[in-house]
């Protein structure tokens, strides 16, 4: 299950530009997930990116 750990999120927007089918803005400027899984994204590929580490799957 894709999540994503809002005392982590720095709201830099990274895993947004990447996927935004699964990722976008919340009302605090943090990402949040949209769905679960994407044919278009790989996901682990976005968790090992982020760099605050605050997207698990």
């Amino acid at each position: 299950m894709v999540s994503v750990d809002q005392a982590l999120c720095s709201g830099c927007g990274l895993c947004i530009d990447l996927c935004p089918e699964v990722f976008a803005w919340d009302a605090d400027g943090k990402a949040v997930v949209l769905k679960q899984q994407s044919e278009d994204c790989n996901l682990e590929d976005i968790a090992d990116q982020c760099p605050m580490e605050a997207i698990d799957l």
